[in-house]
């Protein structure tokens, strides 16, 4: 009896848990929904930054409302805001409980992304919105503009893509050939040193050779100075009895033998003068002296 009034005063404490839990959910949508009205208000008066404050007060006050984050991302959208437009109308889609919520928040966020230019995610958002309300159409319209801004964008990207290829290709070949240039510009000087080189060798040659004739000359100017100061000294060396026969010369004397040649030259022309003395003084005549 005691377990099942237990049981009951845990439901009935339950339910009215349940129930005080729902009415605080409802009264903060109501303060939501108040702070919503305001923000509209200051909206429509262009007051944006008290508009944007009182939707950001109802934002805070219950994620149930999803108007107010959808009218503040509408407001960003009026000011070109278009990032936070997009947050805000993300917010809205995610928390909508209807198609049509859910519908005007994808139409919304494609319209953001067509005016930042993402045409591939315009396609997505306004598809999603249709997915809400196939017969929207407005959203269909801006759908097929989506796709052919997304076909153009295609094609210009892929013409600046291939033009870029082929500058880099451009580059690539202008390197190349600046590569090559530099390469026969290298030849060309090696060819050119090379030839100066062998210019050089030649004239050093050239040079040798002067030096060679000028070495030839001098030594045959030697040697006709030498034949001019000795004509006979060859001649000197050959017999009268044996002329035209080639004779080897003699070797060289030795001090001793020379002073010995010496010697007996000087003993024969000694012996020649006393002969000559001699035949002098036998054919003097003498005289007498006379006696005055």
């Amino acid at each position: 009896m005691n377990k099942v009034f237990y049981i009951l005063l845990l439901v009935a404490s339950f339910s009215y848990a349940q129930d005080d839990e729902e009415k605080e959910k409802i009264k903060r949508l109501q303060e939501s929904n108040n702070f919503t009205w305001d923000g509209n208000k200051s909206l429509s008066e262009e007051d944006f930054v008290n508009a944007e404050a009182a939707y950001r007060k109802a934002i805070a006050k219950s994620t149930d409302n999803t108007t107010a984050p959808y009218n503040l991302g509408n407001a960003y959208y009026k000011n070109e805001t278009y990032s936070e437009a997009f947050s805000r109308y993300k917010q809205a889609g995610e928390a909508a409980t209807s198609k049509e919520e859910k519908h005007k928040a994808y139409h919304n966020m494609g319209n953001v992304f067509m005016k930042e230019k993402q045409y591939e995610k315009a396609v997505e958002a306004y598809k999603q919105a249709l997915r809400s309300n196939p017969t929207d159409e407005e959203t269909r319209y801006n759908l097929a503009l989506a796709q052919e801004m997304l076909k153009k964008q295609q094609e210009e990207d892929k013409k600046n893509q291939d033009k870029d290829d082929q500058n880099k290709e451009d580059e690539k070949d202008k390197k190349d050939e600046n590569e090559d240039k530099k390469e026969g510009d290298n030849k060309d000087e090696n060819k050119g040193d090379q030839k100066d080189d062998q210019n050089k060798d030649k004239g050093d040659e050239g040079d040798k050779g002067e030096e060679k004739e000028e070495e030839n000359k001098e030594g045959e100017g030697d040697k006709k100075e030498e034949e001019k100061k000795e004509p006979n000294k060859d001649k000197g060396d050959k017999p009268e009895d044996q002329k035209g026969q080639p004779q080897k010369r003699p070797s060289q004397l030795s001090p001793q033998q020379v002073q010995n040649l010496l010697d007996a030259m000087q003993n024969e022309e000694k012996k020649v003068q006393e002969k000559m003395d001699a035949k002098k003084v036998k054919g003097v005549k003498t005289r007498n002296e006379k006696d005055w």
